[in-house]
């Protein structure tokens, strides 16, 4: 299986072991990411404008070249995910949208939302399966309590991300057992870590962080995973000490003995 891949921006930096881990486990589970050249930047926040086209632009140009390979295009960020598959539906829904944004592109031929987007989740999910991810662990993480992140931009808007049940989601709890370890549900696990107010508004994100891992924590977690590098950025900075906190990439990794044990994940 091979899918084309947009890495985004801060995998190359800040959150490159959420990258390097998920290349390394796609290979252990036979599939292939092969990154769309000349990439460019999401533009980390899905626009809510309608007439906002320009900044549209980059999704579009990821989505196109995803398909001009005749391939599903995979993503890893929370945040970059969430803004690419806000784009395709608009460019499969949106009328004036698409048509602005095809003027603008001038593609030989006009890109109308084709692209099958799918989170690095979804593949191991709907396209590998955690049975063949279980058969293939050779590292099980076995007596680890883990708590699942999920945070915002994976689950909503619902009708749009079709990622899981937004209310009661599943899907990284379903991983944890794949990797031997057991899930640890917490009532804070799908709430926002403050996400875009953390700089100017410092104390409250830090509250709604203290409030995440402590949930987490009273509930008997040892460790908590995310997708999402600015949640994991908030939650680090804001609520500093207590329960870690690490990428799933970095276990499934460690799981599938193509990571060696971290301080993280040895917590």
């Amino acid at each position: 299986m091979k899918y084309s891949y947009y890495p985004g921006c801060t995998l190359k930096n800040k959150a490159r072991e959420l990258d390097d881990c998920a290349r390394a486990s796609a290979k252990a589970l036979g599939f292939e990411l092969e990154e769309l050249p000349e990439w460019q930047c999401c533009g980390g926040v899905y626009p809510l404008g309608s007439d906002e086209i320009a900044t549209k632009l980059s999704s579009v140009r990821a989505l196109n070249a995803a398909k001009e390979r005749g391939q599903e295009l995979v993503t890893l960020c929370s945040a970059c995910h969430h803004v690419i598959r806000r784009v395709n539906n608009d460019m499969r829904q949106q009328e004036e949208i698409r048509t602005k944004a095809n003027n603008y592109m001038k593609l030989e031929t006009p890109y109308a939302g084709e692209t099958n987007v799918l989170h690095y989740l979804e593949v191991l999910r709907d396209r590998v399966g955690f049975d063949r991810v279980r058969e293939l662990v050779v590292k099980p993480l076995t007596g680890k309590r883990i708590g699942a992140y999920y945070g915002c931009l994976l689950l909503r808007p619902g009708s749009v991300m079709a990622f899981d049940d937004p209310e009661n989601p599943k899907i990284m709890e379903d991983f944890i057992r794949a990797i031997g370890a057991e899930p640890v549900v917490y009532p804070y696990r799908n709430e926002c870590c403050g996400g875009y107010i953390s700089l100017k508004e410092k104390e409250m994100a830090k509250g709604m962080c203290e409030k995440i891992k402590e949930s987490a924590e009273g509930f008997g977690a040892d460790l908590l995973i995310t997708a999402c590098p600015l949640c994991m950025y908030n939650l680090n900075r804001s609520a500093a000490g207590g329960i870690p906190v690490c990428y799933f990439t970095e276990l499934l990794a460690e799981a599938l003995g193509v990571k060696e044990s971290g301080e993280v994940a040895s917590a």
